[in-house]
């Protein structure tokens, strides 16, 4: 309470107002007081300053006490208001009471008014207080009836032992009950309160937040969060959040951030797999090189020996175990995606039917062999005998799974990938394929084996019995035909491998042998161009010996200069692929490009994407895959010589 008493005096009299404020200093506290007499001077004295009491005399020449309680009422203030005369009637005073007076004083007895003003001013404070209680319990309720009918929380009367007596709608509609079945005992909930959580309402009167589920009438269960406080024991008031929707946002955040680690791990995985397969194409490079060589020279002193030359055997062991190499050689180049392919449209059925006896004798008599082929299944743009190393291989590693036997399933669909499942197996793309799954019923492979099974010479089986190529050759094919594959397996109970291959639209390709040329001789003129010496003589020395006349040049630079000085026709064009200053496609364009006639064959020991790719294969230009054989270059140029187009487009 201020100690300020502020007084507003309405009063004609100065010295009547001298003699009030006097016994109002005797409460003890300042008091600030101001003296109005007419209308307009008490309205804007009661604009201008805030009051605690208004004394007023009951009547004046232009003013009266009704007329001042008129004033406040129109205002909408409620002031302790007291009337002070030395004229007023007790049956006028009773009447000024009705009229809003707080209290009434007649001015021979002023010593009354200081307890007036003090009792009215304590019973004003009250009934201030007993009204803002109210106003607080009316907003309050307000609040709580907002609440329940917001729709945003469950709120529930219930009592100890578990049964529902009343609750809002949101509630209702969570548990899926209507209000008649509530009203006629049908929600009960018996896991409302535990032991801990009684005992805290019980002494405490709030049991703590905890979270819980809650049984739908469907059977289905509720994720809520429920918060209870005791009313009057036994009844509690339980506030039930449905949780539904965190819930699942929980569980989307935790697969978005597994798909995230899964994602950069595959993505790892694929940058790991990359750097190996560019350094296993280098080394296939360098390999091949030297294996033409050793073939080459061998196959060169097996023609020239007599078949009783003791000698005879040693060189048949080096041929093979240097062709043993080039295989070596050409699951590293298929691995790495760097092995020229023939792409052709293939029925992934009909390959199967065609090797459909090759597997069952690669798999034996302990392992049933099952082809489920759908009618429907699409097809294919790949080549061929890539596609036939990914089914081998695959075949192979099942068998050795099954050392005991089982059976190896095979089949074919068209499946649709969507960007889900893109996103979850990168670098996998969204679009139409046709699936090859091969499921074997072997050993399986627990998930640390299974991150490491398409790496190249990674194997579990025993020193000797695998390169660990065969997966690393199947995941290369794969990559380069534009698919994807995934591996499915648990310890125990066997593995499934799916292949997915890009569906196409478009007639399939007539797959068979190239027929074999009547002779492998000739006397044509060949121009030869190959950096590398050991290579460039021997297949100098292998192209003489079948008849033909040869120009040697190390490079594209040195094959120009031949040209312009053999003013005679040039038949053909053997070059290697990847050489320095100028590559073999770009050579051929140029020679090509001023002799029309000249056909071209371009070899190489491994595959560059942008130079033989798109500068050979696209051309229609042939190509020699290293490592090269006396018989496998003799045919390759007898059948270029005998076609009808072998030849870039020029420039």
């Amino acid at each position: 309470m201020s100690d300020i008493l502020r007084v507003l005096l309405v009063e004609d009299s100065a010295t009547d107002a001298k003699l009030v404020v006097r016994d109002l200093l005797r409460m003890g506290r300042h008091v600030q007081f101001e003296r109005v007499e007419t209308a307009k001077a008490m309205g804007a004295a009661l604009d201008t300053q805030a009051w605690d009491v208004v004394v007023s005399d009951w009547s004046m020449p232009s003013f009266s006490a009704p007329a001042a309680l008129a004033i406040l009422k129109e205002k909408g203030l409620d002031l302790p208001f007291i009337i002070v005369s030395g004229t007023i009637g007790e049956e006028t005073a009773v009447e000024a009471m009705r009229a809003g007076a707080s209290d009434f004083v007649l001015k021979d007895k002023l010593v009354r008014l200081r307890p007036a003003v003090e009792r009215v001013l304590r019973e004003w404070r009250e009934r201030e207080g007993h009204r803002q209680s109210e106003a607080a319990l009316r907003t309050s309720e307000a609040r709580f009836s907002r609440l329940a009918e917001s729709g945003v929380i469950g709120i529930a009367i219930a009592d100890v032992q578990g049964n529902i007596l009343d609750a809002n709608e949101t509630y209702l509609k969570m548990l899926g009950y209507s209000r008649d079945e509530l009203l006629h005992g049908a929600i009960r909930w018996p896991d409302l309160l535990g032991d801990r959580s009684l005992e805290q309402l019980r002494t405490g009167g709030v049991a703590p937040p905890w979270e819980t589920e809650a049984f739908r009438k469907d059977g289905g269960r509720v994720p809520i969060l429920v918060g209870v406080a005791m009313l009057e024991y036994p009844q509690c008031i339980a506030f039930i959040a449905d949780l539904t929707e965190r819930k699942q946002a929980e569980v989307g955040r935790r697969r978005a951030e597994e798909a995230l680690r899964e994602s950069e791990r595959q993505l790892r995985q694929a940058q790991k797999m990359e750097a190996v397969g560019r350094l296993a194409g280098g080394v296939a490079h360098d390999f091949n090189n030297v294996l033409s060589v050793i073939l080459s020279y061998g196959e060169v002193l097996l023609g020239d020996m007599m078949p009783g030359d003791p000698l005879r055997a040693d060189v048949e062991e080096i041929r093979k175990a240097a062709s043993r190499a080039a295989g070596l050689t050409r699951q590293l180049l298929l691995f790495s995606r760097q092995q020229v392919a023939e792409p052709k449209v293939l029925d992934l059925r009909e390959v199967l039917a065609s090797m459909e006896k090759m597997v069952q004798r690669i798999l034996g008599a302990d392992v049933d062999l099952v082809l489920v082929t759908a009618k429907s299944a699409g097809r294919v743009r790949a080549d061929p005998s890539h596609v036939e190393q990914v089914i081998l291989n695959l075949v192979v590693n099942a068998r050795d799974a099954m050392p005991m036997g089982g059976k190896l399933t095979i089949e074919t669909e068209n499946v649709v990938l969507d960007e889900g499942y893109a996103q979850e197996h990168l670098p996998a793309k969204a679009g139409p394929y046709v699936m090859m799954a091969v499921s074997d019923t072997g050993t399986g492979m627990d998930r640390e084996t299974q991150a490491r099974i398409f790496e190249p010479f990674f194997t579990t089986k025993e020193k000797g019995k695998g390169t660990g190529l065969g997966l690393s050759t199947v995941f290369g094919v794969v990559q380069q035909s534009g698919g994807n594959i995934w591996v499915y397996s648990e310890p125990g109970r066997g593995t499934t491998f799916k292949v997915y291959l890009p569906r196409v639209d478009a007639e399939l390709d007539v797959v068979g042998p190239h027929p074999a040329p009547a002779t492998l001789r000739g006397t044509e003129t060949i121009l030869l161009v190959e950096d590398e010496d050991q290579v460039r003589t021997i297949v100098q020395s292998i192209l003489r010996r079948q008849g033909y006349r040869v120009m040697a040049a190390a490079d594209g630079g040195e094959a120009l200069l031949l040209c312009e000085g053999h003013p005679e026709a040039i038949d053909l064009l053997l070059t290697d692929v990847v050489m320095p200053h100028m590559s073999g496609p770009e050579l051929a364009r140029r020679l090509v490009a001023a002799r029309p006639a000249m056909k071209v064959v371009c070899m190489s020991g491994y595959t560059d994407d942008t130079v033989v790719r798109h500068g050979v294969l696209e051309a229609g230009v042939a190509f020699l895959q290293k490592p090269i054989t006396p018989t496998s270059l003799a045919r390759k140029i007898r059948e270029v010589l005998d076609s009808e187009k072998a030849r870039p487009d020029a420039p």
